[in-house]
């Protein structure tokens, strides 16, 4: 078995077929462990670092910072015996496949793009690689065999780019290195990549250089183009995709959280909460989860020729991130205690903020809630994420005007909305399950100790 190993991209779950490369964590020369994350990769799900599948020292980067690479491409080769004296490895199948990369593709650095993996699935670390297939290769050039139509003579070059007349399709930037993905993001949002200075190996332009050329001032006029890929586009198609398959209704309730906002100030006073970061969302999900354990079909999905109603409550709590909205869930929220809840709460709106959310943590979901509050917004009308039924809006805390105990008083008030598949949850339960976690909001401590 050759020493130096060619670890290509795995296949990092729920059937992905390609990830972006956002950040390599070693470079070539480095030493590396085994299970040391060496490459931050996005897919459609989320952001996650890759570990090594071998100790010993890195020998090539196939691809840069900013490629789309599909499953089973090589990345990375190691040399797993580093100190054993020169290795002579064959030809990889990246090094192949940059031999025939396309002239229009750009000027690029000898054996960094990586061509398609043989066949065969591979067990990896974070999962597994794609079945037997066979390699598509781009385009080569004739070789020596008789051509299937004549070979014209090239026609002479202008003499002059001036030449050129505007239907004539644009010329690569002469003395420029970058990498086809990188070029592409810099046409779709207009960057001119001849007069960047690249910060990469030998020069090369990056895709955080497109990025940060993005932000500077635009003329008047001009417009911006954001690549729609990754989370984004995944998000996009799910809400088209729920949108038009689930009949939403959204209804509304507006309740008076005063005694919620004071539990939260006397819970923080408590010596076991105060390192603890609590809001009331926290509250809200546990209305909610109360709520479903009194009206069980809230938490079910549609599935044509049955109702799915869920043994366990995996709550989804909206997070807007860098790269889109996601939203991750706690799985079986119900049998957490109130400050398990808030410790699992916490902890996935940080990993999601931070990119790190597993494809694991994004799926599964069977109740979501969205807060809108923290934006200043009073409510919305939320989109159901695929095969849910139900998801709760969680609007902003004002103080204003409230009709208490007989008297116009200032009170902490607020509204819910809660959004629903009109196929399972009909007017009646949608609103006995809203009520009953307003009412939970209006009391959280009467409720907490009659319900447990």
């Amino acid at each position: 078995m050759s020493r130096i190993r060619e670890f290509p991209l795995p296949d990092l779950g729920e059937g992905l077929t390609e990830g972006e490369i956002l950040k390599w964590l070693v470079q070539v020369g480095d030493t590396v462990e085994l299970n040391q994350p060496i490459v931050e990769v996005e897919t459609a799900k989320a952001a996650v670092e890759i570990p090594a599948k071998w100790a010993g020292q890195v020998t090539s980067i196939f691809h840069p910072e900013g490629s789309t690479v599909e499953v089973g491409t090589p990345i990375i080769a190691i040399d797993t015996e580093p100190g054993a004296g020169p290795a002579t490895a064959a030809p990889s199948a990246a090094a192949l496949a940059a031999v025939a990369v396309a002239p229009e593709e750009g000027m690029v650095e000898p054996g960094l793009i990586g061509g398609p993996a043989p066949g065969g699935r591979t067990a990896v670390l974070v999962g597994y690689g794609p079945k037997t297939t066979v390699a598509k290769r781009r385009p080569r050039a004739a070789t020596g065999t008789a051509p299937a139509v004549p070979i014209a003579p090239p026609p002479a070059p202008a003499a002059t780019p001036a030449a050129a007349t505007p239907a004539a399709a644009p010329a690569r930037p002469a003395g420029v290195l970058a990498k086809p993905p990188v070029r592409k993001l810099a046409r779709d949002l207009g960057v001119d990549l001849t007069i960047l200075v690249g910060s990469g190996p030998q020069g090369s332009i990056t895709r955080d250089d497109v990025e940060s050329a993005r932000t500077a001032p635009v003329a008047q006029g001009g417009e911006q183009r954001i690549p729609v890929k990754g989370v984004r586009k995944l998000t996009a198609e799910n809400m088209v995709a729920s949108a038009f398959t689930a009949p939403h209704v959204t209804e509304f309730l507006t309740v008076d959280v005063t005694r919620s906002v004071r539990a939260l100030d006397r819970l923080r006073a408590t010596p076991e909460w105060r390192e603890v970061r609590i809001s009331p969302l926290l509250l809200a999900a546990k209305a909610v989860l109360l709520a479903i354990k009194r009206y069980p079909l809230v938490n079910s999905t549609w599935a044509e020729t049955e109702i799915v109603v869920k043994d366990q409550v995996n709550l989804g709590i909206a997070a807007a991130t860098e790269r889109g909205l996601v939203v991750p869930n706690i799985k079986d929220a119900g049998r957490l205690t109130l400050r398990e809840l808030a410790d699992a709460m916490t902890a996935l709106v940080q990993t999601a903020k931070a990119g790190r959310t597993t494809p694991a943590d994004l799926t599964g979901g069977t109740f979501s809630i969205t807060n809108v509050g923290v934006f200043g917004v009073d409510t919305g009308t939320p989109i159901l994420p695929p095969g849910e039924a139900a998801i709760l809006v969680f609007g902003a805390i004002r103080d204003m005007p409230w009709v208490h105990k007989g008297k116009i008083k200032v009170r902490s008030v607020t509204t819910l909305g809660l959004s629903f598949d009109h196929r399972i949850i009909d007017g009646e339960l949608g609103s006995k399950f809203l009520r009953d976690v307003g009412a939970f909001l209006t009391d959280p401590e009467a409720a907490l100790l009659a319900r447990g």
